[in-house]
C-alpha cells in the first residue's frame, strides 16, 4: 500500500496520482492545505516531506519525493509504464528532464500567476513564460506530429503523466494546444483511472 500526500491544485501531485491510478496501484490519499506554511503543515507530512512540498509518496516507511523521481520510482517498482528495460526507463528519464526544464517550467507559472497571483510577477516575466511555453507546446506538438499515440510509442508511461501534469488547466492558465498536442491528451482522457485534477478522490480545490 502507497501513501500520497498532495494537493489538487499541484499538477506535480496529479502527475504521481494519474499514474496510481492508471497503473491500479492500491494508495491512500491525504490532502495538504498548501495555503499553510511550510512549517505549519501537518504530521507526519511536514517530518516525511524532504523540501516540504508536495507529492510525498510513503511506501513501507521509506519516504520519496519530487514528482519525476517518484514516477521513475513507480515505474521501476512495477515494472511498467516505461519500467519494462533499463532503456526505455532511460528513454522516459529523458522526457521527465526535459518536462522539467520546459514546459514543466513555462505552464505552472503561467497558471500560477494568472489564477493565484497576478500581481506577483515583476512585469514582462508572464509574457516571457508565455512565449516559452509557445515553443515548448510546439515542440512537443511537432514530436507528436509523426502518428504515433504516446511519448514512447504505443502504450503510454510515465513520459505522458509527467508532461501532462499542468495540462488539463488550459483554462487557467490561457493556453491553447495545437491538434497533435490535443489529439494526444483526448487519448490519455480514454485510459481506464483517468479523471480531471479536480475530480479525482479526496481532492478540495482553494
Amino acid at each position: 500500500m502507497f501513501k500520497l500526500y498532495g494537493s489538487a491544485e499541484s499538477g506535480h501531485t496529479y502527475k504521481v496520482r494519474l499514474m496510481l491510478e492508471v497503473a491500479a496501484l492500491p494508495y491512500e490519499y491525504e490532502e495538504v492545505d498548501l495555503r499553510l506554511a511550510r512549517e505549519a503543515r501537518p504530521e507526519p507530512f511536514r517530518t516525511l516531506a524532504r523540501y516540504g512540498e508536495v507529492p510525498l509518496l510513503v511506501h513501507d516507511g521509506q519516504p520519496y519525493v519530487q514528482s519525476n523521481a517518484i514516477l521513475l520510482f513507480l515505474a521501476q517498482h512495477a515494472q511498467a509504464f516505461g519500467g519494462e528495460t533499463p532503456e526505455r526507463l532511460a528513454r522516459c528519464g529523458e522526457w521527465l528532464f526535459w518536462e522539467a526544464n520546459r514546459i514543466g517550467t513555462s505552464l505552472p507559472h503561467l497558471r500560477y500567476g494568472q489564477r493565484f497571483d497576478p500581481q506577483g510577477y515583476p512585469a514582462g516575466v508572464l509574457a516571457w513564460m508565455r512565449t516559452r511555453f509557445d515553443a515548448d507546446i510546439a515542440r512537443l506538438d511537432d514530436e507528436l506530429s509523426d502518428g504515433r499515440h504516446f511519448l514512447l510509442g504505443d502504450t503510454p508511461t510515465i513520459a505522458d503523466f509527467s508532461i501532462c501534469g499542468y495540462m488539463f488547466w488550459p483554462e487557467q492558465a490561457q493556453v491553447g494546444y495545437p491538434q497533435y498536442v490535443t489529439a494526444w491528451l483526448g487519448r490519455i482522457r480514454t485510459l481506464p483511472g483517468w479523471r480531471h485534477p479536480y475530480d479525482m478522490p479526496g481532492v478540495v480545490p482553494f
